[in-house]
C-alpha cells in the first residue's frame, strides 16, 4: 500500500475549495498517519505549462506547506490530468510490488479522476478516502455537486473503493509494512 497526494500545491489549496478545513484536516491526518505506518507518500505536481501559477519555479507549483513532503518522500512531476502518464509512477509501483493505491489530493472532476481511473486500468486497487479530494465550484456543477457525483456515484465500486475517513485510517494501521 502506498499514499498518492496529488497535485496539492500552494496556487489551489485555499479556502475556495469545497470543506476546506476538513479536506486539510483530513489529508493532513492520513499523511501522518500513513508516515506513522511505514507507508510510503508519493507526491505529484501538475505543470501547466508557461502563463500558469502551476509551473516549476514559481511559488504555487510547489506543495502545500500543511502537506510538505519528508525529505525522503519522492515527487513524480506531471503536465496531464492523469499521474500514471509519462511519469513512470505505474512502473515505479509495479517495481516495488505494490497494488494498492490510496490516494488524496486535487482536483476531483480533473486529476484525481483521471488518476483513479487511469489506476485502475493499470491493474491497481484505488481507496479513495472520504474527505481527501476536493475541488471547486464550476459553472455546471457546484463544488459539493462534483465531490457527491464522483465519489459517491462515479468511482465507487467501479474504479475504486470510496471508503469512510475512518476505515481508511484503520486499514492503513492495520498494514503496518515495512
Amino acid at each position: 500500500m502506498v499514499l498518492l497526494v496529488v497535485d496539492t500545491q500552494k496556487a489551489i489549496v485555499n479556502n475556495k475549495l469545497y470543506h476546506f478545513d476538513m479536506f486539510v484536516s483530513c489529508v493532513r491526518e492520513i499523511i501522518d498517519t500513513a508516515r506513522k505506518n511505514h507507508i510510503e507518500v508519493i507526491y505529484v505536481r501538475h505543470d501547466d505549462g508557461l502563463g500558469s501559477e502551476l509551473i516549476k519555479g514559481n511559488e504555487g507549483y510547489e506543495i502545500y506547506d500543511g502537506f510538505k513532503p519528508a525529505e525522503n518522500e519522492i515527487i513524480f512531476d506531471k503536465r496531464v490530468n492523469s499521474a500514471f502518464k509519462s511519469t513512470g509512477l505505474s512502473e515505479y509501483l509495479k517495481q516495488k510490488n505494490e497494488n494498492t493505491v490510496v490516494i488524496v489530493g486535487l482536483q476531483t472532476e480533473y486529476c484525481i479522476d483521471a488518476t483513479v481511473k487511469a489506476g485502475f486500468e493499470h491493474g491497481f486497487n484505488m481507496i479513495v478516502p472520504e474527505n481527501t479530494n476536493s475541488t471547486f465550484d464550476n459553472r455546471f456543477m457546484s463544488a459539493e455537486m462534483t465531490y457527491t457525483y464522483y465519489n459517491e456515484f462515479i468511482w465507487n465500486g467501479r474504479y475504486a473503493k470510496c471508503i469512510p475517513f475512518n476505515k481508511a485510517i484503520e486499514l492503513m494501521e492495520a498494514c503496518q509494512e515495512g
